[in-house]
């Protein structure tokens, strides 16, 4: 990997040491792969290759009177093959599981996010134009083109990783590239309980509203948490039912076998054959789904949605973004207006009200930490206004010596009407469970808690519901 960086010389002399280092290993990269035939180096054994490519690149130093250290030469190589196989200098952090986000900003600024934090890293394109090849690539891989005149992309890696790319004219300072990764095993919700994100108790909540077909929508901003979130409750849908998913750039990854993946279609060059969500969810309908998941809902398809779920397609799923609970529902009742249908306010809202149960709010918190900030019922109408109940949230109380927020989950007090609902389906949950407290890990019982406190206990223990 190109290095921008040394360490141990002025910020001077290491700028002169890195533009050398660089334009020396730009030659020696430019020349391997000048003499290796590509065409065929891609059908041979990678065995065969990686030799191969240590051969001649030791002739190829001995030309240049270069020398280079063993690791050097082996990451110098490694390079080469990620050149030829892969995505050049994107490859380190694309084996990387901890990094969550790549964002490239030109040639020459290439940053991450790892572990919630993010980064300026050492890495750098050659060029341009060398970035620009990699984006191409990436267009290939997913039978799309990018150039002047489509100077966007919408794609997604081989591993499902979501890719944005925006080229000049419309980028000012180089090609830009954004990619959004999805671990390879998606997390489920007993790890979410783990690390944080949640309590036991709102997971329990949650579990039982998903296993008896409540309609939910996950809110929350950009990299909060709304797609992880919504793979792990998948993995409490019933086995005997028949799941649909659409989505824009197929990124969910639902744990479970019964699932029919749709994908949008952007439209050609001669702006022809386009094929939107609205589009796939009008379609999906006599697919005979138990259930509908959209990835994101961004416009007309909102209608179409909404009226999946009041008319026997119960149990579906969807996400928005939005800042907050209520700005959710301004969104979904904008995106409705979209529809070309002139509903009058109340009506759209009592349509919205009907059909969405719960509404799960996802937050980004400061230090990059993701938690579950608010948990709601969605309880019909007042005058003109959609009730919403808060059953669960998070209090943030301040920011850390590390940077990190800190704070702690409580229970609202409120008895949600849809226990009712839950009952019908065979779950039961105490009302008791839902008197207003603080929230502690699970390693503690309710009962435990209490005795903390000097106080008797009238909760009775939880039970697991985890499948």
């Amino acid at each position: 990997m190109l290095k921008r960086a040394m360490q141990g010389v002025s910020s001077d002399n290491r700028r002169a040491d890195v533009d050398t280092a660089l334009h020396i290993k730009a030659r020696l990269h430019r020349r391997l792969l000048e003499v290796l035939d590509l065409n065929e180096a891609r059908r041979a054994p990678i065995e065969k290759l990686h030799a191969e490519c240590a051969d001649r690149l030791n002739a190829l130093l001995r030309e240049e009177r270069f020398p280079l250290s063993g690791p050097e030469k082996q990451q110098l190589i490694r390079e080469v093959m990620d050149e030829i196989f892969g995505f050049g200098p994107l490859d380190e952090f694309l084996r990387d599981p901890l990094v969550s986000d790549i964002l490239v900003n030109g040639p020459h600024k290439v940053y991450i996010e790892r572990e919630g934090r993010l980064q300026l890293t050492e890495t750098t394109f050659l060029d341009d134009n060398h970035l620009l090849r990699v984006i191409r690539r990436i267009a290939d891989n997913v039978g799309r083109r990018i150039d002047e005149s489509t100077p966007m992309l919408d794609a997604r890696l081989p591993d499902g990783s979501r890719v944005n790319a925006i080229v000049p004219p419309l980028a000012l300072d180089g090609p830009s590239l954004s990619i959004r990764r999805f671990g390879t095993n998606p997390l489920d919700m007993e790890r979410l309980v783990d690390i944080g994100a949640l309590r036991e108790a709102m997971a329990l909540f949650i579990e039982a509203c998903v296993q008896c077909r409540m309609n939910i929508l996950i809110s929350g901003g950009t990299g909060s948490g709304k797609t992880t979130l919504l793979n792990a409750m998948s993995r409490w849908i019933p086995s005997g039912e028949r799941v649909v998913t659409i989505e824009d750039a197929a990124e969910l990854q639902l744990q479970r076998e019964h699932v029919v993946r749709l994908e949008t279609r952007p439209p050609n060059i001669e702006n022809k054959g386009e094929v939107t969500q609205r589009d796939l969810l009008r379609n999906s309908l006599r697919m005979r789904p138990d259930r509908i998941i959209i990835g994101e809902v961004r416009g007309q398809e909102t209608l179409d949605m909404l009226q999946a779920m009041n008319t026997g397609h119960e149990g579906s799923m969807t996400t928005v973004h939005a800042n907050n609970p209520r700005d959710a529902l301004r969104r979904i009742e904008n995106m409705f207006s979209m529809s070309g249908m002139n509903y009058p306010v109340r009506a759209m809202r009592e349509q919205i009200s009907s059909a969405l149960d719960v509404l799960i709010h996802v937050t980004r918190l400061v230090g990059g930490g993701r938690k579950i900030t608010q948990i709601m019922e969605i309880a019909g109408m007042e005058s003109d206004t959609i009730c919403l109940h808060e059953i669960f949230r998070f209090n943030q109380r301040g920011v850390d010596e590390s940077g990190n927020a800190f704070g702690e989950f409580e229970v609202c007090g409120v008895r949600p009407r849809l226990l009712t609902r839950l009952s019908a389906h065979g779950v039961e949950m105490s009302p008791d469970m839902f008197q207003r407290r603080a929230l502690v890990r699970a390693e503690k019982t309710a009962e435990e808690v209490d005795e903390e406190e000097g106080n008797e206990s009238e909760t009775p223990k939880r039970k697991k519901f985890w499948s």
